[in-house]
């Protein structure tokens, strides 16, 4: 498999997943400020111009990050990515979507990329600060789902993945995280495959 990732960005929650399954797969660095991601080769592979994407071994291409990690926990069942019952799957699926699509997708996008929101620069501050708000009612939410327990469902899955990579993202703006997401994130950071991956893209513990 063929591995188009960005170190630090949401692709590192995929990096991560990959390494638990110990999977064979090169890895391809896409640089997005260099604009990597609209290079014609590139877009053959992902037309949206987004991270991540993985190439799957007969040349298919999978994108959007629930996608390739709902892919991988049911390509590969005996990790146990993913819940045996349907509830459980559903709420996997729930919390994943709410990290990427809310916490990411509407908070952090405000913080990292205010100009795209508004051409006006007097307006980013703002921006920015309801990135923020965004970001934080997001984890408030997530507190409580991490209630008395030490993984999203109890036991490491996708979710997990996903909720890490935006703990990530706070810890390195100084976005003081709740008890329960904080506790979570050191526990992702005790995995050895996690310290693994954050080595390899470039980050000291």
């Amino acid at each position: 498999m063929k591995f188009y990732m960005t170190p630090g960005s949401c692709s590192t929650g995929i990096h991560i997943l990959l390494e638990e399954l110990e999977l064979p797969f090169e890895v391809y660095l896409v640089n997005l400020m260099a604009g990597d991601q609209f290079k014609p080769e590139y877009l053959e592979i992902n037309p949206k111009a987004t991270i991540p994407a993985l190439v799957l071994d007969d040349g298919s291409a999978i994108t959007e990050f629930q996608a390739i990690a709902w892919w991988l926990a049911r390509r590969y069942p005996q990790a146990k990515l993913l819940p045996d019952d349907i509830e459980g799957e559903v709420s996997v699926l729930e919390t994943m979507n709410f990290v990427v699509n809310t916490i990411h997708g509407q908070g952090y996008t405000r913080i990292f990329t205010a100009p795209t929101y508004s051409a006006n620069v007097i307006e980013h501050e703002a921006i920015q600060k309801r990135g923020r708000e965004i970001v934080s009612n997001g984890f408030a939410v997530m507190d409580k789902v991490l209630a008395d327990k030490g993984y999203v469902i109890g036991n490491f899955s996708i979710a997990d993945a996903a909720l890490f990579y935006v703990e990530f993202w706070a810890d390195k703006i100084k976005l003081e995280l709740p008890a329960n997401c904080l506790a979570h994130y050191q526990r992702m950071q005790q995995r050895p495959v996690v310290r693994q991956v954050l080595m390899e893209e470039g980050y000291r513990l």
